[in-house]
């Protein structure tokens, strides 16, 4: 199967240091647990550029860790446009980042691909929280928020695309 026959998925957060790792950390351990990783692509991506090339937050690793993820390996890029046409779903975590890379969408095709990550599990919290400036609980929430929507999305690409 080609990159491109693969179901394309981008979390997308403002330094891709904590949030869209741990969302690409969480999904692609569910993915593997399901025997789908040949069947998708994983990535994430921030909006900004101020940690590229850099790890997650030490303390977003170590919460994820206490959970069974491992996010070590990842590193900071910031999104591009070429993006929007590689990847088949665009899951943000709050709606500046929505904003920030609707903008980027040169295509009105590309918009309806950008997507809230809580989009997929509807609750009253529809944006996965900033954790940078807090304190550790924080993380903690954001790994709660992203292994319950991942799930759901992980049901809905089953779904919606036969895999």
């Amino acid at each position: 199967m080609t990159q491109k026959e693969k179901v394309s998925v981008l979390f997308v957060c403002l330094g891709n240091i904590c949030r869209s790792p741990t969302a690409e950390g969480v999904f692609r351990q569910q993915v593997e647990n399901a025997g789908l990783n040949d069947r998708l692509q994983i990535d994430s991506a921030g909006t900004g550029d101020w940690h590229v090339g850099k790890a997650p937050d030490k303390r977003m690793q170590a919460a994820a860790l206490d959970r069974g993820y491992d996010l070590s390996a990842l590193k900071a890029r910031q999104i591009k446009t070429e993006d929007l046409d590689a990847f088949d779903y665009v899951l943000v975590m709050d709606e500046q980042n929505k904003t920030d890379v609707e903008a980027l969408a040169a295509e009105m095709e590309h918009l309806d691909k950008i997507r809230l990550l809580l989009s997929y599990n509807p609750s009253a919290i529809t944006e996965v929280p900033d954790p940078y400036y807090g304190g550790e609980s924080g993380f903690h929430q954001v790994i709660d928020l992203v292994e319950e929507a991942c799930k759901r999305l992980l049901v809905q690409l089953r779904k919606s695309h036969d895999l």
